[in-house]
Protein backbone atom coordinates (compact mmCIF):
# COMPACT_ATOMS: atom_id res chain seq x y z
CA UNK A 1 0.00 0.00 0.00
CA UNK A 2 2.61 2.59 0.54
CA UNK A 3 4.30 1.74 -2.24
CA UNK A 4 1.02 2.76 -4.45
CA UNK A 5 0.53 5.45 -2.25
CA UNK A 6 4.06 6.78 -3.30
CA UNK A 7 3.50 6.23 -6.57
CA UNK A 8 0.16 7.68 -6.60
CA UNK A 9 1.91 10.82 -5.23
CA UNK A 10 4.95 10.69 -7.91
CA UNK A 11 2.09 10.88 -10.41
CA UNK A 12 0.64 13.62 -9.13
CA UNK A 13 3.75 15.58 -9.05
CA UNK A 14 4.77 14.73 -12.95
CA UNK A 15 1.36 15.74 -13.53
CA UNK A 16 1.51 19.18 -11.73
CA UNK A 17 4.74 19.49 -13.08
CA UNK A 18 3.59 18.66 -17.12
CA UNK A 19 0.24 21.44 -16.56
CA UNK A 20 2.57 23.96 -14.46
CA UNK A 21 1.79 27.65 -16.02
CA UNK A 22 4.20 29.20 -17.89
CA UNK A 23 6.36 31.50 -15.72
CA UNK A 24 5.95 34.56 -17.12
CA UNK A 25 2.86 36.83 -19.24
CA UNK A 26 3.29 38.72 -22.05
CA UNK A 27 0.39 41.69 -22.85
CA UNK A 28 0.48 42.72 -26.53
CA UNK A 29 -2.09 45.20 -28.16
CA UNK A 30 -2.39 45.10 -31.96
CA UNK A 31 -4.69 45.41 -34.66
CA UNK A 32 -7.16 43.49 -35.53
CA UNK A 33 -6.05 40.44 -38.19
CA UNK A 34 -2.40 41.60 -38.07
CA UNK A 35 -0.57 38.71 -36.86
CA UNK A 36 0.15 34.95 -37.57
CA UNK A 37 -1.34 33.68 -34.54
CA UNK A 38 0.48 30.12 -34.80
CA UNK A 39 3.90 32.98 -34.64
CA UNK A 40 2.67 33.99 -30.97
CA UNK A 41 2.03 29.64 -30.04
CA UNK A 42 5.82 29.54 -31.05
CA UNK A 43 7.05 32.03 -28.94
CA UNK A 44 4.87 30.83 -25.46
CA UNK A 45 6.39 27.18 -26.84
CA UNK A 46 10.24 29.41 -27.37
CA UNK A 47 9.95 31.28 -23.88
CA UNK A 48 7.40 29.38 -22.07
CA UNK A 49 6.06 32.62 -21.71
CA UNK A 50 1.94 33.40 -21.91
CA UNK A 51 1.40 35.74 -24.38
CA UNK A 52 -2.49 37.70 -23.58
CA UNK A 53 -3.49 38.84 -26.97
CA UNK A 54 -6.08 42.20 -27.28
CA UNK A 55 -6.57 43.55 -30.29
CA UNK A 56 -7.95 47.36 -31.98
CA UNK A 57 -9.47 49.23 -34.96
CA UNK A 58 -7.96 52.14 -34.89
CA UNK A 59 -4.67 54.01 -33.68
CA UNK A 60 -6.66 56.23 -31.92
CA UNK A 61 -8.74 53.87 -29.98
CA UNK A 62 -4.99 52.50 -28.77
CA UNK A 63 -4.14 56.11 -27.87
CA UNK A 64 -6.87 56.43 -25.80
CA UNK A 65 -6.49 53.41 -23.68
CA UNK A 66 -2.99 53.83 -23.52
CA UNK A 67 -3.31 57.68 -22.46
CA UNK A 68 -6.32 56.52 -19.75
CA UNK A 69 -3.36 53.99 -18.08
CA UNK A 70 -3.99 51.33 -16.26
CA UNK A 71 -3.38 48.64 -18.93
CA UNK A 72 -0.81 46.34 -18.74
CA UNK A 73 0.33 45.91 -22.11
CA UNK A 74 3.86 45.56 -22.78
CA UNK A 75 3.82 45.70 -26.71
CA UNK A 76 1.73 48.06 -29.37
CA UNK A 77 1.94 48.13 -32.82
CA UNK A 78 1.13 51.70 -33.52
CA UNK A 79 1.32 53.75 -36.50
CA UNK A 80 4.21 56.24 -37.88
CA UNK A 81 1.90 59.42 -36.46
CA UNK A 82 0.67 58.25 -33.14
CA UNK A 83 4.49 56.77 -32.73
CA UNK A 84 5.33 60.29 -32.79
CA UNK A 85 2.81 61.32 -30.82
CA UNK A 86 3.44 59.10 -28.38
CA UNK A 87 6.83 59.83 -27.79
CA UNK A 88 5.69 63.60 -28.06
CA UNK A 89 3.62 62.90 -24.90
CA UNK A 90 5.82 59.86 -22.76
CA UNK A 91 3.92 57.08 -23.47
CA UNK A 92 6.71 54.87 -24.96
CA UNK A 93 9.37 53.27 -23.19
CA UNK A 94 12.79 53.42 -24.80
CA UNK A 95 14.03 50.38 -26.48
CA UNK A 96 17.11 49.11 -26.29
CA UNK A 97 18.21 48.25 -30.04
CA UNK A 98 21.67 45.85 -28.33
CA UNK A 99 18.56 43.53 -27.63
CA UNK A 100 17.49 43.29 -30.82
CA UNK A 101 20.09 41.90 -32.80
CA UNK A 102 17.52 40.96 -36.17
CA UNK A 103 16.91 44.80 -36.23
CA UNK A 104 20.07 44.03 -38.71
CA UNK A 105 17.68 42.20 -40.97
CA UNK A 106 15.81 45.79 -41.42
CA UNK A 107 15.72 47.72 -44.49
CA UNK A 108 17.73 50.85 -44.02
CA UNK A 109 15.58 52.70 -46.14
CA UNK A 110 12.32 52.34 -43.43
CA UNK A 111 14.84 53.00 -40.53
CA UNK A 112 15.89 56.31 -38.97
CA UNK A 113 12.71 58.21 -40.11
CA UNK A 114 11.18 61.23 -39.31
CA UNK A 115 8.93 60.15 -36.53
CA UNK A 116 11.38 57.71 -34.81
CA UNK A 117 15.05 59.40 -35.86
CA UNK A 118 17.35 56.67 -34.59
CA UNK A 119 14.83 54.28 -33.74
CA UNK A 120 14.68 55.18 -30.16
CA UNK A 121 11.45 54.09 -29.42
CA UNK A 122 10.16 51.69 -32.36
CA UNK A 123 10.58 49.03 -34.75
CA UNK A 124 9.60 48.18 -38.27
CA UNK A 125 6.68 45.95 -38.46
CA UNK A 126 4.84 46.47 -41.83
CA UNK A 127 4.30 48.85 -44.18
CA UNK A 128 2.35 49.99 -47.06
CA UNK A 129 0.03 52.30 -49.05
CA UNK A 130 -3.50 53.90 -49.01
CA UNK A 131 -5.68 53.27 -52.02
CA UNK A 132 -8.99 52.60 -54.21
CA UNK A 133 -10.16 48.52 -54.43
CA UNK A 134 -12.93 47.95 -56.78
CA UNK A 135 -14.81 45.09 -58.38
CA UNK A 136 -14.02 44.76 -62.07
CA UNK A 137 -17.30 42.74 -62.95
CA UNK A 138 -19.12 45.63 -61.08
CA UNK A 139 -17.43 48.61 -62.64
CA UNK A 140 -16.26 49.01 -66.09
CA UNK A 141 -14.37 51.81 -66.32
CA UNK A 142 -10.76 51.89 -64.86
CA UNK A 143 -10.83 53.58 -61.79
CA UNK A 144 -7.90 56.24 -61.06
CA UNK A 145 -9.04 59.08 -58.74
CA UNK A 146 -10.39 59.65 -55.45
CA UNK A 147 -13.69 61.57 -57.59
CA UNK A 148 -14.87 57.73 -57.86
CA UNK A 149 -15.67 57.58 -54.02
CA UNK A 150 -17.40 60.31 -54.74
CA UNK A 151 -19.37 59.46 -58.11
CA UNK A 152 -23.64 58.81 -58.08
CA UNK A 153 -23.47 56.07 -60.46
CA UNK A 154 -22.17 54.15 -57.20
CA UNK A 155 -24.84 55.27 -54.93
CA UNK A 156 -24.83 52.40 -52.03
CA UNK A 157 -22.40 50.49 -53.35
CA UNK A 158 -19.42 52.79 -51.29
CA UNK A 159 -17.14 51.21 -48.85
CA UNK A 160 -15.44 54.34 -46.51
CA UNK A 161 -13.01 52.81 -43.73
CA UNK A 162 -14.60 53.82 -40.50
CA UNK A 163 -11.03 55.45 -39.45
CA UNK A 164 -10.92 59.33 -38.77
CA UNK A 165 -7.37 60.28 -40.13
CA UNK A 166 -7.64 57.98 -43.26
CA UNK A 167 -10.80 59.08 -44.27
CA UNK A 168 -9.99 62.75 -43.73
CA UNK A 169 -6.80 62.23 -45.93
CA UNK A 170 -9.26 60.79 -48.61
CA UNK A 171 -11.39 63.69 -48.90
CA UNK A 172 -8.28 66.16 -48.16
CA UNK A 173 -6.67 64.53 -51.46
CA UNK A 174 -9.48 64.54 -53.62
CA UNK A 175 -9.20 68.13 -53.15
CA UNK A 176 -5.37 68.47 -53.41
CA UNK A 177 -4.58 69.74 -50.06
CA UNK A 178 -1.75 67.96 -47.86
CA UNK A 179 -3.31 65.09 -45.39
CA UNK A 180 -1.43 66.98 -43.01
CA UNK A 181 -3.10 70.11 -43.21
CA UNK A 182 -3.67 72.84 -40.51
CA UNK A 183 -5.65 74.83 -42.15
CA UNK A 184 -9.17 74.98 -40.91
CA UNK A 185 -10.35 76.32 -44.35
CA UNK A 186 -9.10 73.29 -46.05
CA UNK A 187 -10.60 70.75 -43.36
CA UNK A 188 -13.92 72.65 -43.71
CA UNK A 189 -13.70 72.07 -47.30
CA UNK A 190 -13.03 67.75 -46.38
CA UNK A 191 -15.65 67.45 -44.10
CA UNK A 192 -18.10 69.42 -46.24
CA UNK A 193 -16.62 66.87 -49.64
CA UNK A 194 -17.24 64.19 -47.01
CA UNK A 195 -20.59 65.19 -45.91
CA UNK A 196 -21.51 65.40 -49.67
CA UNK A 197 -20.04 62.33 -49.97
CA UNK A 198 -22.61 60.25 -46.99
CA UNK A 199 -25.90 59.78 -48.84
CA UNK A 200 -23.58 57.69 -51.42
CA UNK A 201 -22.25 55.79 -48.91
CA UNK A 202 -23.15 52.21 -48.23
CA UNK A 203 -21.06 51.72 -44.65
CA UNK A 204 -18.19 52.99 -42.78
CA UNK A 205 -16.61 49.93 -42.01
CA UNK A 206 -13.82 48.46 -40.24
CA UNK A 207 -12.33 44.45 -40.42
CA UNK A 208 -15.80 43.66 -42.22
CA UNK A 209 -14.80 45.80 -45.17
CA UNK A 210 -12.53 43.07 -46.70
CA UNK A 211 -15.47 40.37 -46.17
CA UNK A 212 -18.21 42.78 -48.22
CA UNK A 213 -15.89 43.39 -50.91
CA UNK A 214 -15.02 39.77 -51.39
CA UNK A 215 -18.08 38.97 -51.45
CA UNK A 216 -19.96 41.48 -53.62
CA UNK A 217 -21.63 43.43 -51.14
CA UNK A 218 -19.90 46.50 -52.82
CA UNK A 219 -18.21 47.67 -55.54
CA UNK A 220 -15.64 50.24 -54.56
CA UNK A 221 -14.06 50.96 -51.47
CA UNK A 222 -10.69 52.95 -49.97
CA UNK A 223 -8.55 50.50 -47.99
CA UNK A 224 -4.76 49.71 -47.29
CA UNK A 225 -2.80 47.97 -49.15
CA UNK A 226 -1.97 44.60 -47.74
CA UNK A 227 -6.37 44.32 -47.21
CA UNK A 228 -6.04 44.58 -50.81
CA UNK A 229 -3.63 41.93 -51.72
CA UNK A 230 -5.60 39.73 -49.05
CA UNK A 231 -8.93 40.66 -51.02
CA UNK A 232 -7.94 40.20 -54.35
CA UNK A 233 -6.23 36.33 -53.38
CA UNK A 234 -9.92 35.75 -52.37
CA UNK A 235 -11.47 37.61 -55.35
CA UNK A 236 -10.06 37.76 -58.51
CA UNK A 237 -12.71 40.22 -60.09
CA UNK A 238 -10.96 43.18 -57.72
CA UNK A 239 -7.95 45.53 -58.41
CA UNK A 240 -6.47 47.83 -56.41
CA UNK A 241 -4.65 51.56 -57.52
CA UNK A 242 -2.87 54.34 -56.10
CA UNK A 243 -5.72 57.42 -56.80
CA UNK A 244 -3.13 60.17 -59.20
CA UNK A 245 -3.89 62.88 -56.88
CA UNK A 246 -1.79 61.03 -54.68
CA UNK A 247 -2.20 59.12 -51.16
CA UNK A 248 -0.97 57.77 -47.86
CA UNK A 249 2.46 55.98 -47.31
CA UNK A 250 2.48 54.29 -44.03
CA UNK A 251 4.97 52.68 -41.58
CA UNK A 252 3.43 50.77 -38.59
CA UNK A 253 6.55 49.99 -35.22
CA UNK A 254 6.46 47.68 -32.92
CA UNK A 255 6.59 49.74 -29.23
CA UNK A 256 7.00 49.05 -25.98
CA UNK A 257 4.35 51.23 -23.24
CA UNK A 258 5.21 53.33 -21.16
CA UNK A 259 4.93 51.17 -17.90
CA UNK A 260 5.27 47.92 -19.40
CA UNK A 261 5.40 44.86 -16.61
CA UNK A 262 7.74 43.06 -18.55
CA UNK A 263 10.07 44.98 -20.69
CA UNK A 264 12.90 42.17 -20.95
CA UNK A 265 10.09 39.83 -22.35
CA UNK A 266 8.72 42.57 -24.90
CA UNK A 267 12.44 43.00 -26.60
CA UNK A 268 12.53 39.39 -26.82
CA UNK A 269 8.97 39.61 -28.60
CA UNK A 270 10.11 42.21 -30.95
CA UNK A 271 13.38 40.45 -31.54
CA UNK A 272 11.01 37.43 -32.68
CA UNK A 273 8.64 39.07 -35.10
CA UNK A 274 11.66 40.31 -37.10
CA UNK A 275 13.35 37.05 -37.57
CA UNK A 276 13.10 36.89 -41.10
CA UNK A 277 11.55 33.34 -41.40
CA UNK A 278 8.64 34.74 -38.69
CA UNK A 279 8.45 37.38 -40.71
CA UNK A 280 7.35 35.38 -44.04
CA UNK A 281 5.03 33.55 -42.21
CA UNK A 282 3.41 37.30 -40.54
CA UNK A 283 4.11 38.63 -44.54
CA UNK A 284 2.46 35.48 -46.14
CA UNK A 285 -0.59 35.51 -43.70
CA UNK A 286 -1.80 39.24 -43.37
CA UNK A 287 -0.93 40.40 -47.08
CA UNK A 288 1.38 43.50 -45.66
CA UNK A 289 4.37 44.84 -46.79
CA UNK A 290 7.52 43.48 -44.61
CA UNK A 291 10.51 46.22 -44.02
CA UNK A 292 13.02 43.23 -43.37
CA UNK A 293 15.29 42.83 -46.28
CA UNK A 294 15.64 38.74 -45.52
CA UNK A 295 12.42 38.42 -44.98
CA UNK A 296 11.65 39.36 -48.47
CA UNK A 297 14.17 37.30 -50.27
CA UNK A 298 12.19 34.16 -48.49
CA UNK A 299 9.30 35.42 -49.86
CA UNK A 300 8.01 33.36 -53.41
CA UNK A 301 8.49 35.79 -55.94
CA UNK A 302 4.52 36.11 -57.30
CA UNK A 303 4.11 37.90 -53.90
CA UNK A 304 7.25 40.00 -53.30
CA UNK A 305 6.80 40.91 -57.08
CA UNK A 306 3.45 42.14 -56.49
CA UNK A 307 2.98 45.52 -57.54
CA UNK A 308 -0.07 46.22 -54.75
CA UNK A 309 2.20 45.39 -52.17
CA UNK A 310 5.83 46.23 -53.23
CA UNK A 311 5.09 49.23 -55.77
CA UNK A 312 7.97 50.36 -57.89
CA UNK A 313 9.39 53.80 -56.43
CA UNK A 314 7.55 55.85 -58.74
CA UNK A 315 4.51 54.67 -57.47
CA UNK A 316 5.40 56.22 -54.13
CA UNK A 317 6.43 59.52 -54.97
CA UNK A 318 3.82 61.62 -54.73
CA UNK A 319 2.71 59.76 -51.01
CA UNK A 320 2.60 61.47 -48.43
CA UNK A 321 3.24 59.95 -44.68
CA UNK A 322 0.95 61.15 -41.84
CA UNK A 323 2.51 63.27 -39.17
CA UNK A 324 1.47 64.15 -35.28
CA UNK A 325 -0.59 67.07 -35.31
CA UNK A 326 -0.15 68.37 -32.08
CA UNK A 327 -3.23 70.24 -30.57
CA UNK A 328 -4.74 70.77 -34.21
CA UNK A 329 -5.64 67.32 -33.78
CA UNK A 330 -8.82 68.68 -32.00
CA UNK A 331 -9.83 70.16 -35.12
CA UNK A 332 -9.50 66.92 -37.15
CA UNK A 333 -11.83 65.33 -33.99
CA UNK A 334 -14.08 67.72 -34.32
CA UNK A 335 -14.67 67.69 -38.06
CA UNK A 336 -15.13 63.68 -38.42
CA UNK A 337 -17.95 63.85 -35.63
CA UNK A 338 -19.86 65.97 -37.38
CA UNK A 339 -19.40 64.20 -40.40
CA UNK A 340 -20.07 60.94 -38.57
CA UNK A 341 -23.32 62.59 -37.01
CA UNK A 342 -24.56 64.39 -40.43
CA UNK A 343 -27.64 63.32 -41.61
Amino acid sequence: MKVIGLLMVVLLLMSGCAGSEPAEKLYVYNWGDYIDETVLDEFETEFNVEVIYDTYATNEDLYVKLKQGGTPYDIAIPSDYMIEKMIREDLVEPIDLTQIPNFSAIDDRFKDLDFDPGNQFSVPYMWGTVGIIYNTSMIEEEIDSWNALWDPKYEKQILMLDSQRDSIAVALKKLGYSINTKSLEELEAAKAALIEQKPLVLAYAGDNLKDMMIGGEAAIAFCWSGDAVYMISENEDLAYVIPKEGSNLWFDNIVIPKGAQNVDMAHKFIDFLSRPEIGQKNAEYIGYSTPNKETLALLDPEISGDKTAYPDDTDLANLEVLLDLGDFIEAYNRVWTEVKSAR
